[in-house]
């Protein structure tokens, strides 16, 4: 029921003396904390159309818990829960920091949620609102909003040197939704990195896919050695996920000749190829072949992964199967969000936030180095030319004591065999995936403080 008051959710029995009955459930009500003290409640007219009573018998059940000191009634104020008649219940201390509850949050893939740019998105979402067209509050385009594919088009092929149009983008709710739509319409044999995100390899196992993986080197994928069974080469160029290395040229001109002379797709994911330190910036393999590669981003890394929006970038020929299976209804993201995000972009916010995270997070990134060299210089980070993350490989055996070491102290930390496929033939390399992105500035000392004790404490 809507009122003026609060929204009451009451079963009086049928037949008896009803007035009897809502008192009883008020009082009952308020006993169990469903209504919280100083809690207003609707004018008597209201509840008792909404109950199907009579004005007098509601009436007079408030007057009666007035009288009782359950509720109290001012003129103008109408009636509320009495602060000293609720009786809700206790609150949980908050536990104290152990072993189960990590104090410093080194976890790969999450950016600084302190550093999202409340102002500037705020103003953008306001501007967005005011200007909506009527229809973006209908069901909508499944494509997504023309507004935001305009923008993505501009901004990708500036940033990234995709060749796309805003006709060839959908957009997605984050680069694992257009993960399952390209899973369920491509063949059922895909290369994959030997290393990668255990959540992507499991959404292709559910759809089917019968996974090929690739071995991993300093120099990314070895495209030379695609099996000749994929149909679908599924690839993290810029930076790859979690080693860290580029793909070299020839690697990725191998990814190309192979797609062009078997017709196949190479999905790009391109999940922070903002973010570069000490090299030139990498274009996108797409720009190469748009035809053969579907260009995959997100805001998870450069914005934040609570704004679920992704896109895809898709070959003609991908682009009516893609929207055939995402569907008229399914997988939609918020139009709002959408436009918002399009005069983010436009408005140059996006640009201004990413070159400001960049320059932040190579910060970071600097500091985990000096510390790693101060502390366990024997070690040899890797993969910290661009992204969010480092890692540090260990000798064999010296992984699984290093993870226990550091729950132990508090550090919430990946371990790098935690990434390798399990149908990749190799044995998995042990070592450390650090995240350096999240930590709060005022506890990032201390995490790289206590990372390097666990370093240093285990054998």
């Amino acid at each position: 029921m809507t009122s003026r008051g609060a929204d009451l959710h009451l079963e009086l029995p049928s037949g008896g003396a009803r007035r009897t009955a809502l008192a009883q459930a008020l009082r009952e009500a308020v006993r169990s904390g469903r209504l919280a003290g100083g809690t207003r409640l609707p004018p008597y007219r209201t509840l008792a159309a909404d109950l199907g009573l009579a004005r007098n018998a509601v009436a007079d059940a408030y007057a009666e818990l007035v009288a009782e000191g359950w509720f109290t009634a001012r003129q103008g104020s109408g009636t509320r829960v009495a602060e000293t008649a609720a009786t809700t219940p206790a609150r949980r201390a908050a536990p104290d920091p152990s072993p189960s509850t990590p104090r410093h949050d080194l976890l790969q893939g999450k950016p600084d949620p302190a550093s999202f740019p409340r102002s500037a998105w705020a103003a953008s979402a306001r501007r967005a609102l005011t200007a909506a067209p009527t229809e973006a509050f209908g069901p909508g385009d499944p494509q997504g909003r023309p507004e935001l594919r305009r923008a993505l088009a501009d901004h990708l092929a500036r940033a990234r040197g995709v060749r796309t149009g805003p006709a060839n983008i959908v957009i997605c709710s984050g680069f694992a939704n257009g993960l399952r739509l390209l899973a369920s319409v491509r063949p059922r044999d895909w290369a994959v990195e030997a290393y990668g995100l255990p959540f992507h390899h499991r959404i292709l196992d559910t759809a089917g896919v019968r996974a090929h993986p690739l071995p991993i080197d300093e120099d990314g994928a070895r495209t030379t050695e695609l099996p000749a069974r994929a149909r679908t080469l599924l690839l993290t160029p810029a930076h790859q996920f979690p080693t860290g290395g580029h793909l070299l040229p020839a690697r990725r001109a191998a990814a190309v000749e192979w797609a062009r002379s078997t017709g196949g797709v190479i999905v790009e994911d391109d999940y922070d190829g903002e973010f570069r330190y000490d090299r030139k910036p990498v274009g996108a393999v797409q720009g190469l072949a748009p035809e053969h590669v579907v260009y995959a981003g997100s805001l998870s890394k450069s914005l934040s992964p609570a704004i679920r929006l992704g896109w895809l970038a898709l070959p003609d020929h991908l682009l009516d199967e893609v929207l055939a299976a995402k569907g008229q209804r399914e997988s939609w993201a918020s139009a709002l969000d959408q436009l918002a995000l399009a005069d983010f972009i436009e408005c140059g916010a996006y640009d201004r936030h990413v070159r400001r995270m960049r320059k932040r997070y190579r910060q970071r990134r600097d500091q985990l180095l000096a510390a790693l060299a101060a502390h366990a210089p024997h070690l040899r980070p890797t993969g910290i030319a661009a992204g969010l993350h480092a890692v540090v490989e260990l000798p064999p055996g010296r992984e699984a004591p290093t993870l226990a070491a550091a729950h132990a102290a508090g550090l919430a930390l990946d371990g790098l065999s935690s990434y390798h496929h399990p149908s990749a033939p190799a044995p998995p390399r042990e070592g450390l995936v650090i995240g350096y992105a999240a930590p709060p500035d005022t506890a990032f000392t201390r995490a790289l403080t206590t990372l390097t004790e666990v370093l240093g404490s285990v054998p």
